[in-house]
């Protein structure tokens, strides 16, 4: 690392606890769930790069097509000088939009954020080598509680604070604008912005398909999480005694991932510590992500003080990238 590319590492001892607390809170409801934000260890982060590539995963390479064809219209709208990306992972498919920035002129700064170390330090190097023109700040966090961590604006330089991939679906509606409200108060009005990912509203059996793929590669990612646990807080989960599910709730409008125990069990999570039993065909949800009408998006923006500017789609009209900006 260099003073031109560097890491930002924040995180403490209480810090180190959020895995705890999230599992003892959520395993020690009447309906067992688990945040997946905990998916992404080293593992999980490569399952799921293997998920983008499945035939029937199609966010990725909706969203991928919507940078390649309008990346550069997105940088000429948002004036974009500096990015933050919230969730960053590898970054792949953002370099087509941040190489949109340099060859246009603007680039001074990209910040990946993102809560796995090894995967922010890989990613801002990758970034410093094939931007040499910016700097680069990495910073390791956790989204919902660690924004304060991001470095102040460049004084007169359009900020854009990207989440993309779908991940505000991850969050229902509550907790989702709350995360709007948090991500607005990072933006400048009458200079910065929100680029918003969000999968749409669409045949459901496209969606199940895309959570259901044969392989078992989705499979492997959701029962990841119990991996982490085992890892992180000693815990003794059997971890293939769980099935994969996954389905569309049409009222809702929003993908489930669940856990469903095979056969009833003890499970200890010694760290915490904590016991806990599931009975055979015991369900533990892992995941929701949902899906947006353009009503929806406008009403969660609304909601968050942000005023939708731009939609852009892909061919089908399966994902949205939207432009929005802090109400004056």
């Amino acid at each position: 690392m260099s003073e031109r590319v560097r890491v930002i590492c924040p995180l403490n001892e209480s810090d180190e606890r959020t895995l705890a607390d999230d599992v003892l809170d959520g395993l020690t409801r009447p309906f067992k769930e688990l945040a997946p934000k905990h998916f992404y260890d080293e593992t999980g982060g490569e399952l799921f790069d293997q998920i983008c590539d499945l035939p029937g995963y199609y966010p990725t390479r909706a969203e991928r097509s919507i940078f390649e064809a309008d990346g550069a219209e997105i940088v000429a709208a948002s004036g974009m000088a500096e990015l933050v990306e919230l969730g960053s992972g590898t970054a792949e498919k953002t370099m087509i939009l941040i190489d949109q920035a340099a060859a246009a002129g603007t680039l001074q700064r990209y910040v990946p954020f993102d809560v796995t170390e090894a995967m922010v330090r890989r990613c801002s190097e990758i970034c410093g080598e094939r931007f040499t023109d910016a700097e680069i700040i990495g910073v390791v966090g956790d989204f919902e509680r660690h924004l304060e961590y991001i470095p102040p604006p460049i004084e007169g330089a359009p900020r854009v604070v990207a989440l993309l991939g779908g991940t505000i679906g991850n969050f229902v509606p509550g907790s989702r604008r709350q995360l709007l409200r948090a991500i607005a108060a990072l933006l400048r009005p009458g200079i910065d912005h929100l680029l918003l990912g969000t999968d749409l509203v669409k045949d459901p059996a496209v969606i199940e398909a895309a959570y259901n793929d044969s392989a078992g590669v989705t499979a492997a990612f959701n029962r990841n999480v119990l991996s982490v646990i085992n890892c992180s807080l000693d815990a003794d989960f059997d971890v293939d005694a769980f099935e994969h599910v996954a389905f569309y709730d049409r009222g809702q409008e929003w993908i489930e991932m669940r856990l469903r125990a095979s056969r009833a069990m003890h499970v200890k999570i010694a760290a915490i510590p904590l016991a806990i039993d599931f009975a055979s065909g015991e369900e533990l949800r892992t995941e929701v992500s949902a899906k947006f009408t353009p009503q929806r998006l406008a009403d969660d923006l609304g909601a968050a003080g942000l005023k939708l500017e731009k939609t852009w789609t892909d061919s089908e009209g399966r994902f949205a990238l939207s432009l929005s900006s802090p109400v004056v």
